[in-house]
């Protein structure tokens, strides 16, 4: 069946890409495993260059720059690439089919593959969940991901180790794809650890860069901190259903209302503490407040890896699991409660911080928080299809948006930062169209894709019954202004007025035909993913779409409701769309003295919000540094000091300074030992005269 082609094709194609990136390295390095021969290159390569900044093949420019290698590629670097592009192609057609087939014709389906495990209780089926649900985020992911894989192949031109790459990615779909097929919670959780991993790889990929580095690190370790609540969670449910398949697990979960459960001495509800436990692997995967500090730093992968993880992988995995496990959120008014705090709160908090970033990724990149936000509100107050539907939309221009701050840095010859650019709409027309497109649809410009669904999302928070409802409707209005301040702040300063750098700007042109494709695609995708499947997202459509792949039992008023919203209420996102772009005009296009002055006036604001919040260094105070002195001490007053000095290293050396010590009295001179014989016997005589007085 093709259901097994969309899942496993990706697999294929990172397998081979591995296998040709294997062979490229022995080949390159006869004799010499790929790492030792890799660090040898790059340390030839360094000192062929002459100093620092130039290491793996690479000329670094700055700590935010993409790279510019000059090393030849690795032997079959084109056949890598046209093998895993050409099955995600395939992939992404196939999965359109399922859409179609699953969503319309309705022909669910449960795809036994093998089985995973058995212990006692728990029996792990490895199957394939084939619903409504999953057919969506089926052509979300391998829609972007395929083209991605194009769009990589004309940005990774220049790199020596593609195969590599498009391995990565590959297994990064691959990952994804399992996450969102899973029958059971301990199958989306290997999906749910695979994509953290490819995540890991993807954004150290230039791992001779410590920012590189130091990014895929903060980023393992911060979703490390959800993932552990995650697995808590799935703990619970098990405990209290004795299951772990969905099916099981739903139908179970009405007879779990009320029922309580003893944590640290406390008596809790018991699906509430495991939705909230739940919901923290969700926070961490999809980078909400408090545990967002991860996703703005993975920037420092290659573009097209931050286009795949804030459009399709990764990030959307918490969604999409909230939506999955909506039977059990439904029963949990409180977890619902909190799951709509953090996304309001998330859905504000980013868009102040985009407001003075200078970086083109990292602009974008907390517009990715934000717009997660907005998905999370509407799975809070019971609309989980229309949390899906900008889910869906999103991905679309948040893909565009990056693979198009990618075709500028392209142009600008590695440069990101927006201060640096202007004028640059003369020079690379094409890219400034679909940035636009891109930008429309990210602020819900009227009948562009972001227009129906974040709207939709706001007019859900507005009928909610839920406590924070009303808080997020104020957020999420409020969000929408700030979300068009700065995309149109981005697209003025990268792309009109003068320009600040007039050599690059000179040599700026537009990027290769392979990388210009997939951005008329996705900027197409843009404009039509809205209008076209609202109905089926957010009208009266949706029951009969969704079917049993989402819980309806109590939220259905509000899909209902939503029809009913006031004129006012519902022209109010396109008003404060409004809004924002005149500010952005007005600040950057009419007087852009502006800016400098307010920045010069309000010195603390500016810092505050350039500076994320503080949240950085505020972790750093509180979990890095004591983290540090803890591990210091234990290093060295315990493990050196105590264990060394008085266990088994204590006692060697003490062994050692005695012998060293006997051995000096062993001089070679005859009158020495001599002298040595005539204490003994006059010590012995004197003993045994002694000895024998006493009796």
């Amino acid at each position: 069946m093709y259901h097994h082609a969309i899942v496993f094709l990706p697999l294929l194609g990172a397998i081979l890409a591995g296998i040709i990136a294997l062979a490229g390295a022995r080949a390159r390095f006869p004799g010499k495993g790929p790492v030792a021969g890799a660090e040898d290159a790059t340390a030839d390569h360094g000192a062929h260059h002459g100093g620092p900044g130039v290491h793996g093949g690479a000329v670094i420019h700055s700590s935010h720059h993409e790279e510019e290698t000059h090393e030849p590629a690795a032997v079959g670097s084109r056949t890598a690439e046209l093998i895993t592009t050409t099955l995600l192609l395939i992939c992404m057609i196939l999965s359109w089919i399922a859409f179609v087939d699953v969503g319309f014709y309705h022909h669910d389906m449960r795809i036994p593959v093998f089985t995973w495990m058995t212990a006692g209780d728990l029996n792990v089926e490895w199957s394939l969940r084939i619903d409504t649900l999953t057919a969506v985020m089926l052509v979300v992911v391998n829609t972007v991901s395929a083209f991605v894989h194009l769009y990589s192949i004309g940005y990774m031109n220049e790199d020596p180790y593609r195969p590599r790459f498009f391995a990565y990615l590959s297994m990064f779909t691959f990952a994804m794809l399992m996450l969102v097929t899973a029958d059971n919670l301990v199958q989306l959780y290997f999906g749910w650890e695979g994509v953290g991993l490819a995540s890991y790889l993807l954004i150290g990929f230039w791992y001779h860069k410590p920012e590189a580095n130091a990014a895929a690190i903060k980023a393992f370790i911060v979703n490390r901190v959800g993932d552990f609540g995650f697995a808590l969670g799935i703990f619970a449910v098990f405990m209290l259903t004795g299951a772990i398949d969905f099916d099981t697990v739903f139908a179970q979960a009405p007879s779990l209302t009320g029922k309580t459960i003893n944590f640290f001495g406390w008596q809790v509800d018991a699906l509430t503490i495991t939705c909230l436990f739940l919901f923290m692997g969700a926070m961490g995967k999809s980078a909400q407040f408090l545990l967002h500090t991860w996703l703005p730093d993975a920037m420092e992968g290659p573009t097209p890896v931050s286009a795949l993880i804030h459009a399709a992988t990764m990030v959307t995995a918490g969604v999409f699991m909230v939506a999955r496990l909506s039977p059990l959120f439904e029963l949990a008014p409180n977890a619902q409660m909190f799951v709509t705090l953090i996304g309001a709160t998330t859905a504000l908090f980013a868009a102040t911080i985009g407001l003075v970033q200078n970086d083109i990724k990292r602009i974008v990149a907390y517009s990715t928080c934000s717009q997660l936000g907005y998905m999370f509100v509407a799975m809070g107050v019971g609309a989980y299809s229309v949390g899906m539907f900008h889910l869906f939309t999103h991905a679309f221009f948040k893909a565009l948006l990056f693979l198009g701050s990618g075709s500028v840095i392209h142009a600008m010859h590695h440069e990101q930062d927006i201060r640096n650019m202007g004028g640059l709409k003369d020079r690379i027309p094409y890219t400034y169209v679909v940035m636009l497109i891109g930008t429309l649809a990210l602020t819900g410009f009227p009948l562009t894709a972001g227009y129906f669904s974040k709207d939709a999302v706001i007019e859900a928070a507005f009928v909610g019954t839920n406590p924070m409802a009303l808080y997020a409707f104020i957020c999420t209005v409020a969000a929408a202004m700030l979300t068009s301040f700065y995309s149109w702040r981005l697209i003025f300063k990268t792309f009109h007025g003068e320009p600040h750098d007039r050599k690059h700007w000179k040599d700026a042109h537009e990027s290769p035909m392979v990388m210009l494709i997939p951005l008329g695609f996705l900027a197409a995708g843009s404009v039509l993913a809205g209008l076209p499947f609202k109905e089926i997202f957010a009208g009266h459509g949706v029951e009969g779409f969704f079917r049993e792949s989402l819980t309806f039992a109590k939220s259905n008023h509000v899909l209902e409701e939503m029809h009913h919203v006031p004129l006012q209420i519902a022209i109010l996102p396109t008003v404060m769309m409004a809004i924002g772009f005149v500010i952005a005009w007005h600040f950057y296009i009419r007087r852009p003295d502006i800016p400098v002055e307010l920045a010069r006036q309000q010195p603390l604001l500016y810092q505050f919000l350039l500076n994320k919040w503080y949240f950085d260094e505020l972790y750093d105070l509180i979990f890095v540094k004591p983290t540090k002195w803890l591990g210091r001490l234990l290093w060295k007053s315990g493990d050196g000091w105590l264990i060394d000095g008085f266990g088994p290293d204590g006692v060697s050396a003490r062994v050692l300074d005695v012998t060293r010590n006997v051995v000096r009295l062993q001089t070679g001179y005859l009158y020495h030992y001599a002298f040595a014989m005539l204490i003994g016997a006059a010590a012995f005589i004197t003993w045994f005269m002694f000895a024998a007085g006493t009796r």
